[in-house]
């Protein structure tokens, strides 16, 4: 006896991810804004103001800490998933932003019901925690991230879709009052606590009056009626709350796994998987970083790169590039292509180099150890021609110069992946894609 099964194909569009190798601050912004236009979707699914997505265009510089980076495209769909943590206050303020810019966003912004607050209180444990650590300190932006990720998996958090119910308010104020609580273990700080409360209630309103959605029912509906969707991430894969270098981390995962809890869609809708590395590296904070540069070049690559954070306005700690950091990115992500930004930094440099292996406990190592943060590691490095020159007219691969060209070369030969873009300025345009034609480089 035979069982015949009969199957009917239905094809799904996937999910398209982008975010970034590093410890962030990679360029994400503006390679989300630039691929917005082949999507109709761009949705956020971690992190929060403490993100800082920078694009430039028409001689404007424009931060976005909240808001996906496809707002300023029409036609296009922005989802605050519910990943995201929201601060009223500063989403008030992108939203002003947007405004003067003559951006309708209403027609194009969407949140996420199940998306949590900020609280003001979210914002002062954050900053007596950190206070309190002294020398331990992690480097937090303090804005209140990690607090209201706790009360997330503590379980005690409020959500945008509370905001609507009716005891919303004696919901807050049990949150605020345990807060309250929770400050007196640490060493006082001063706050007005009254005038924070009176700021955040007024920003309640504005986001009452942005169109809220069941994220996951809207994203998976989408998906099945053939919406093309881009899931972009903020921080950077080094930061993810698992696999980054702990304790120095952010309080979210920041990985492509990350996609599925917040935005709520299932593994299999994954697609194309979009890794943003620098030329070089950067960190703000503390924290281990093995290529770190504490010299002039350091100092040339802050100057140049103008690396100074895009929330917090911190000055960057700036190094080579580290490989065996992006092998292990890559790998964690599943990346099927690289863009490399910033490349232009380098245009001087008569020697760029890149950390190709790591040597501790006597031995050579391809891979990272379990904690960059109690082993100590010595980069090895490659050596490369710098091509001294500028990268202003190239518009295409072939037009790169010979040095840049064996450098991209090497990149992809310890990597594995393809590099399909080359970014050659903070402008909107100046990125250089690979030719279809051009297999390989």
């Amino acid at each position: 006896m035979y069982i015949i099964f009969i199957t009917h194909q239905i094809i799904q569009m996937a999910v398209d991810v982008l975010l970034g190798l590093q410890w962030g601050d990679e360029g994400k912004g503006k390679i989300v804004d630039y691929l917005a236009g082949n999507y109709d979707i761009v949705a956020r699914f971690q992190g929060g103001p403490n993100a800082g997505h920078t694009l430039k265009f028409d001689g404007k510089k424009y931060v976005l800490h909240i808001i996906p980076s496809g707002v300023f495209r029409e036609g296009i769909i922005n989802l605050i998933g519910n990943g995201v943590v929201i601060d009223p206050v500063i989403l008030k303020k992108e939203l002003q932003g947007l405004e003067a810019a003559d951006v309708d966003y209403k027609k194009c912004l969407l949140v996420a019901r199940k998306a949590h607050l900020i609280l003001p209180t979210h914002r002062l444990l954050d900053k007596a925690s950190e206070a309190a650590k002294g020398k331990q300190k992690i480097g937090s932006t303090l804005k209140g991230i990690g607090p209201t990720y706790m009360d997330k998996t503590g379980r005690n958090g409020l959500r945008v879709g509370d905001i609507f119910l009716q005891n919303f308010k004696e919901k807050y104020e049990a949150l605020r009052n345990k807060h309250l609580d929770l400050l007196k273990i640490y060493p006082e700080i001063e706050f007005d606590l009254e005038s924070l409360e009176n700021e955040w209630f007024t920003s309640l309103e504005t986001l009452r009056e942005l169109p809220t959605v069941n994220g996951e029912y809207y994203i998976n509906n989408a998906i099945n009626a053939g919406k093309k969707v881009l899931a972009e991430g903020a921080q950077g894969s080094m930061l993810d709350i698992d696999f980054g270098t702990y304790p120095y981390v952010t309080s979210s995962n920041t990985i492509t796994a990350g996609v599925c809890t917040g935005l709520g869609i299932a593994p299999s809708k994954i697609g194309e998987v979009i890794g943003i590395t620098k030329a070089y590296c950067t960190r703000v904070g503390g924290g281990p970083f093995p290529t770190e540069l504490n010299d002039h070049m350091g100092e040339e690559l802050r100057r140049i790169g103008q690396e100074f954070g895009a929330t917090t306005g911190r000055p960057r700690r700036c190094g080579w590039i580290d490989l065996p950091a992006l092998r292990y990115t890559i790998m964690l992500n599943g990346v099927t292509q690289l863009v490399v930004t910033k490349i232009d930094v380098m245009n001087d440099f008569n020697e760029v180099k890149a950390a190709t292996r790591y040597q501790y406990e006597g031995k050579t190592h391809p891979h990272l150890p379990y904690d960059l943060d109690s082993i100590e590691v010595e980069p090895v490095y490659e050596a490369h021609e710098g091509w001294n020159c500028t990268l202003e007219e190239v518009t295409a691969f072939s037009e790169f110069p010979p040095a840049l060209v064996q450098y991209l070369i090497a990149l992809e030969r310890h990597l594995k992946v393809p590099i399909t873009m080359v970014s050659t300025g903070p402008q909107r345009k100046e990125l250089v894609l690979r030719e279809a034609a051009n297999v390989s480089i």
